[in-house]
């Protein structure tokens, strides 16, 4: 190690230790309560908030917006404005913006120019990586089939209609070993389902987006931690996904972690199983704890997670606390499939650059930094069913969430070469090799260096 390095990962691990300013980007601000209370999503947005100098507007870059006015009619739907106001929706706009034509819109509802530089590293030039890739895409979409999205659409609802069928029959049968394969069955679908509905979470708002709550879940939860969190902020400080599950897990290398964050792995197994049931309970708690969250954050769609039981109950003719016993477990196993999906997917592996790993720069291409952040599954990558369902296709996936998955694997050469040009650090593992990288990653501490 060069005396630079180590003077660098001395600075990042004290940084760490004093927790006030970002480990690997030490000009930025520690998050706003990051460590504070019960750490859901209306917090996150909250201390968000508090770091932008948006002013509770929306603020693009070094400008202030009002789209009130606009919210109605915004062609994604008003939640996700509702979601953002008083925060910095730079990334945001950038990836989920992909015509040049939305930028010239943004005139309309200029309020003044900030007055505080943006608490966030990453930059969007016209010349850099993503800008440029954004161009490419756009031009390439043009040539996709037009009925592309349909097989997303089949394998979405497939899931859906094995899920109700399958936890019916795990009622209904009275045989141990054939209720048995049925629960099984009706535990892959519902982890499959949820996983596969993060497709359409990302998108405008639409029906399929509401079978992810069937989970007990919240797609509107989701899609603060997810989508407008882990997704624009990847493996940062900032991305919820990591901080809300410390202190029980730390995927983030730091000095002295605990034991159960070294053996993350196993510790995954007592902790992700009730995920789910413990996502919605603290979902249900902000009504009491927090004033007008009822109002403001809760609705019809909470109460779709228990549908499911109820058909359960209402097609096998079981006994009603019999299905209430195979559901809670299935939800259970069903959570615990999910999420060891998610984090064995591309972002837990000791090459995903991680908060504390030194950066090629302090004010990074938002694209590059994307491409650093994770890793791709050559395994995975091609079959449409692998990518709904095993996140899949995961690098153009984030630099283009609104996309819908079928339709990835038509831009993935255009992305190579792009990648190639501008020299930006992508990779491709195994599923098996993303596993055993995920086990050295929960157990590292010691930062690394960036590939220059």
């Amino acid at each position: 190690m060069t005396p630079m390095e180590s003077e660098w990962t001395v600075g990042a691990h004290e940084r760490a230790a004093k927790k006030k300013t970002h480990v690997s980007f030490p000009q930025l601000k520690y998050p706003s309560l990051r460590d504070k209370g019960l750490r859901d999503p209306v917090q996150w947005l909250t201390g968000k908030s508090m770091d932008d100098g948006a002013e509770g507007l929306w603020r693009v870059h070094d400008k202030l917006y009002d789209f009130t006015s606009f919210m109605e009619k915004h062609p994604g739907g008003e939640e996700w404005l509702k979601l953002t106001k008083g925060t910095d929706i730079t990334e945001a706009f950038e990836s989920h913006h992909i015509s040049p034509t939305i930028e010239k819109m943004l005139s309309k509802f200029y309020v003044k120019d900030a007055k505080t530089a943006r608490n966030s590293p990453f930059t969007f030039h016209e010349d850099g990586f993503y800008k440029t890739l954004k161009r490419a895409i756009h031009e390439e979409l043009k040539k996709i089939p037009k009925d592309a999205s349909t097989i997303a659409d089949r394998i979405t609802d497939g899931l859906f209609v094995t899920l109700l069928c399958s936890s019916s029959l795990a009622c209904w049968f009275q045989n141990y070993f054939i209720a048995t394969f049925w629960y099984i069955i009706a535990s892959l679908s519902l982890a499959l389902l949820t996983v596969a509905c993060h497709n359409y979470i990302h998108r405008r708002t639409n029906w399929r987006m509401y079978l992810f709550n069937i989970s007990m879940w919240s797609y509107r939860d989701f899609r603060v931690s997810h989508v407008l969190s882990h997704h624009l902020y990847t493996n940062t400080l900032m991305d919820l996904e990591i901080s809300s599950l410390e202190p029980f897990l730390f995927y983030n290398p730091r000095k002295n972690k605990p034991l159960h964050a070294r053996l993350g792995f196993f510790t995954e197994f007592f902790l992700f199983p009730f995920i789910f049931f413990f996502s919605f309970a603290k979902r249900f708690l902000n009504i009491f704890l927090r004033k007008g969250f009822f109002k403001a954050h809760y609705s019809w769609h909470d109460a779709i997670g228990f549908l499911l039981p109820l058909c359960m109950w209402f097609t096998s003719g079981s006994d009603f606390l019999h299905v209430l016993y195979t559901w809670f477990w299935l939800n259970c196993t069903g959570s615990l499939v999910f999420f060891l999906i998610a984090v064995n997917a591309a972002h837990h592996h000791p090459d995903a650059l991680k908060d504390g790993d030194q950066p090629r720069s302090e004010t990074p291409d938002w694209g590059e930094h994307q491409v650093m952040a994770l890793l791709d599954r050559k395994d995975i990558n091609g079959n449409t069913f692998a990518v709904m369902t095993l996140f899949g296709d995961h690098a153009l996936h984030h630099m283009f969430p609104t996309l819908d998955h079928s339709i990835l694997k038509y831009l993935h050469p255009v992305f190579i070469d792009l990648c190639e040009k501008y020299q930006a650090n992508y990779r491709a593992s195994t599923q098996f090799q993303m596993i055993l990288g995920q086990i050295k990653e929960t157990m590292r501490t010691e930062f690394k260096i960036a590939n220059k």
